[in-house]
């Protein structure tokens, strides 16, 4: 029982935001040390915190289970079957490899969207190496062996295809072998070597089209990249130029402000002096009417 809560102890850490980790750790760390548990005080110190990639495959393995298990189901259809070999069935590879490529796509969306939902930034880069990784787990599904899923700290990169081809080849031979080896005659040797032969040219043409599927699949990754980029490239150029209308619009508009100040300041100051002359104009009537009305009298007299 102590066990299993470390482990879900362990789980919960991996499943924390990114932030988060160092300080949880250290924490489950000091608990552990304290309750007298010093080996798996131990084995929490070492656990290093992910990086951003791994973190975020991470997080699919614990929200999106059931998307992450059809990629590592996919990795594991790819081994050479038998039967799919001795029957020339080329096909069910590559529906096998076309559906790998369609989960692949789905998890780099998902991978966006926790991204953007944990506040970082979903760069190329970033979603790059979670496809690299996502990649190497599904071929690593081949071992029993291979990283653990939900506590990831670093990137994987996929085994090498000479690698993987000897492992899928092994793995088939181990499932293909269910007879014992018995003793034939002579008479059924040569049908026994056409038989391997023809096998060996099944195993060759198999890793042929595997080969030949994985290079357009990297071929549709580095043009989708490459379109990405060119967007990317585009979109700034097209914010920089924003940028620099809007400076334009804003030297504008503190243009039009200053003039338009300065106008009301002037049509303030032309309304004082119309004021003002308005009260000179009444001022002279009254005077002409005083003067007018003196004349008048003096010429009556």
């Amino acid at each position: 029982m102590m066990k299993s809560s470390l482990e879900d102890d362990i789980d919960a850490l991996f499943k924390l935001p990114l932030a988060e980790f160092t300080s949880a750790r250290n924490t489950l760390a000091a608990r552990l040390k304290k309750e007298g548990r010093h080996n798996d005080a131990d084995r929490v110190k070492l656990l290093a915190k992910p990086s951003i990639s791994a973190w975020t495959v991470n997080q699919l393995y614990w929200d999106h289970r059931e998307t992450l298990n059809q990629l590592m189901a996919s990795g594991r259809r790819l081994r050479p079957a038998q039967k799919l070999r001795l029957a020339g069935k080329v096909a069910g590879m590559r529906d096998s490899l076309d559906a790998r490529r369609e989960v692949l796509v789905h998890l780099s969306d998902l991978a966006t969207e926790l991204l953007r939902e944990a506040g970082n930034n979903p760069s190329l880069d970033t979603l790059r190496r979670v496809t690299t990784t996502l990649e190497a787990m599904s071929a690593y599904a081949l071992l029993s062996d291979g990283p653990t899923p939900g506590r990831l700290t670093h990137d994987l990169d996929p085994p090498s295809f000479d690698s993987l081809a000897s492992l899928m080849s092994g793995v088939a031979t181990t499932e293909e072998i269910d007879e014992p080896i018995t003793p034939v005659r002579k008479s059924t040797t040569s049908a026994n070597v056409r038989r391997l032969e023809e096998a060996r040219r099944a195993k060759i043409a198999d890793a042929k089209i595997t080969l030949q599927d994985a290079k357009k699949s990297l071929s549709d990754a580095r043009a989708r990249v490459q379109s990405l980029e060119s967007t990317q490239k585009e979109a700034n150029a097209a914010v920089k130029e924003a940028e620099k209308y809007r400076r334009e619009a804003e030297k504008i508009l503190e243009k039009a402000t200053a003039a338009s100040d300065d106008a009301a300041r002037r049509a303030k100051s032309v309304a004082t002096e119309v004021e003002e002359a308005t009260k000179t104009v009444e001022v002279a009537k009254r005077a002409i009417e005083e003067a007018t009305k003196e004349l008048e009298s003096l010429l009556r007299q």
